[in-house]
């Protein structure tokens, strides 16, 4: 009964969601693309057997890179297919796996169309990265004899009451997980306490999470249009978190320091460009290739899939989403880079690493935006003690490497089953 009313429930939303999914479009065009494929409509048939990976957006999807090259070279005798949710998901994995997978949207959760969806490409295996947890889809998995792996998964508490509040439709949907492979052991409790069974603890593979091609190259191109100057990277920025920032170094300027911004979604590169242009300050967009002048302090990065260059080109990264209650991107890409990283109070998605990155003094927790300047000042006038992050951080990441292996040795046990 809850899975019809939450059947019904998206039925109603639909003029919603399209008229959504049309107005998103006018800013990301890949909206507005491959329509038929939201609904179960695709094109191109499988042609081989086929393993079957979700990864919603662009995090997600960056953070299965090294799945799929594990599962593509164990396996030359499958398709791969890789679906999304997001424009820029779709667009991310082109530049990941294109040519050596099938992209395509993962289908809104009706009935029909994930039915659509199992019958077009008959996949032996399901793997869904974090926490993409679609009820019908689950169900229709389980009607079709299709092992599903819940992969990366994390749980934060904040997410387990709200899911527990729908317990009626989430705990049978964690109960037909074919496995639940935590990113840690609170992940693991939680999702065990919420109905799932097969539970195992892997790690985070984004630890795994190899430098981007070029990425070195990039990085010393940056730091030559940087200058001698320092410099201060905040790094996937969320809503009002440039506002915070700027206000702050308005009050409190870092001297001889570039404070390099780089939006979490690109459909707000824009807009950060309009806030910097009418506050009357003066910057460098990432596109515009050229190097920032000297009296100019502040470059917008507004490109995609370069952050691993950002990040060997900064001297200290703060990372986005954590000023205000976002819950914190991803901190491990900063960490791996050698970069000492500064985090505000919000890191409910990724609690865990920014504790243990703390502890091990790879990270330095601020409280608000006046206190990141302050943290950030005194860190970039030490070179020892960034010498001494930045150690701390490879370390951290080495130490917790080996997730890919252990997600890859499900995988197998799932598919010879």
């Amino acid at each position: 009964m809850w899975r019809l009313a939450y059947t019904l429930l998206l039925w109603l939303l639909l003029p919603y969601v399209l008229a959504r999914l049309w107005w998103r479009g006018r800013k990301e065009p890949g909206y507005r693309r491959h329509i038929a494929e939201r609904f179960g409509r695709y094109r191109v048939p499988a042609t081989k057997p086929v393993i079957w990976l979700h990864a919603v957006s662009m995090g997600e999807t960056r953070a299965a890179e090294p799945l799929v090259n594990a599962l593509a070279e164990r396996h030359p005798e499958c398709e791969l297919v890789i679906t999304q949710m997001t424009a820029t998901g779709r667009q991310t994995a082109g530049a990941l796996f294109g040519g050596r997978a099938t992209l395509a949207y993962l289908p809104y959760d009706y009935p029909f169309a994930v039915r659509r969806f199992i019958e077009h490409f008959r996949p032996r295996l399901c793997v869904l990265m974090e926490t993409e947890i679609w009820f019908n889809l689950v169900r229709q998995c389980q009607l079709r004899g299709v092992p599903l792996l819940l992969a990366n998964a994390r749980m934060s508490e904040k997410s387990a009451r709200g899911y527990a509040r729908i317990g009626p439709l989430s705990r049978p949907a964690l109960a037909r997980m074919s496995a639940v492979a935590a990113q840690t052991e609170s992940d693991a409790a939680r999702l065990k306490r919420l109905g799932a069974g097969a539970v195992e603890v892997t790690g985070n593979i984004k630890f795994d999470m190899a430098t981007r091609p070029g990425a070195q190259e990039l990085a010393a191109e940056l730091r030559r249009r940087f200058g001698a100057r320092r410099v201060l990277l905040a790094a996937s920025t969320r809503e009002g978190e440039e506002a915070l920032l700027l206000d702050e170094l308005a009050a409190n300027p870092l001297a001889a320091t570039i404070v390099a911004i780089v939006p979490r979604h690109p459909q707000r590169f824009d807009e950060v460009a309009g806030m910097l242009a009418r506050r009357g300050l003066s910057f460098v967009r990432r596109s515009e290739n050229r190097p920032v002048p000297p009296d100019c302090g502040l470059f917008l990065g507004d490109s995609l899939g370069e952050m691993s260059a950002y990040y060997a080109a900064s001297d200290v990264a703060f990372i986005g989403g954590s000023l205000l209650a976002f819950g914190a991107q991803n901190l491990i890409e900063a960490c791996a880079a050698g970069t000492p990283v500064l985090i505000g109070p919000s890191t409910y998605n990724f609690a865990q690493a920014a504790e243990e990155a703390v502890r091990n003094g790879a990270a330095l927790s601020v409280r608000d935006a006046g206190d990141l300047i302050d943290c950030a000042r005194r860190l970039l006038a030490d070179d020892s003690q960034r010498a001494r992050m930045s150690a701390a951080g490879i370390a951290f990441c080495e130490a917790h490497r080996g997730a890919t292996g252990r997600l890859v040795a499900i995988c197998e046990r799932l598919l010879r089953a």
